[in-house]
């Protein structure tokens, strides 16, 4: 009896105001990339290319003017074409890069409908990029609603600082409220 051995795979996505950038390692040590690209100019004239670890186009597809797919239809489409490029692995895990985790998420954490609430509390402080990356976590979520996802925060740089380092030039006022 033969038993084939399926490697397993983790996404990654950099979800931004109008682009999806992705990446595919094969879950081992060290993480073996299988897979990079992106879906950009969602909400106008969509183009879509992904490159292999040699930087090979795997992929190519543009979308006429005036197409919208929003970073739903990125995610849908990612999922739908990325079937057939990761052969023997299984998609296992799914990171996303989230600006703002404020003071409470200092380190990456398993997102749920808790976790997606508390971020979407942040946005007044990421208007124009917290948006953006929770729709994505949304739209795996809608496409694969058993695929574990984890947020991984700009801000946990800054939560790595000393206590003045991240409160120097701040008004009193703001630091106490979280900022």
């Amino acid at each position: 009896m033969t038993s084939t051995l399926m490697s397993n795979a983790i996404l990654i996505l950099n979800a931004g105001s109008s682009s999806l950038k992705f990446s595919v390692f094969r879950d081992s040590d060290p993480p073996e990339l299988v897979l990079r690209g992106q879906l950009e100019s969602l909400l106008t004239e969509p183009r879509f290319v992904a490159r292999d670890a040699a930087e090979q186009v795997l992929g190519e597809r543009t979308w006429p003017a005036g197409s919208t797919l929003g970073h739903a239809g990125a995610v849908e489409y990612l999922f739908d074409r990325g079937r057939d490029k990761l052969g023997e692995s299984r998609l296992v895990a799914a990171g996303h890069r989230v600006v703002h985790g404020g003071t409470k998420f200092t380190q990456p954490v398993r997102v749920d409908d808790n976790v997606l609430a508390e971020l979407e509390s942040l946005v007044p402080l990421a208007p124009l990029h917290q948006p953006h990356n929770l729709a994505a976590i949304r739209a795996v979520a809608s496409h694969a609603p058993t695929l574990p996802q984890v947020a991984c925060f700009d801000t946990s740089f800054h939560r790595t600082q000393p206590a003045v380092a991240q409160a120097f030039a701040l008004p009193r006022k703001l630091t106490e409220a979280g900022i």
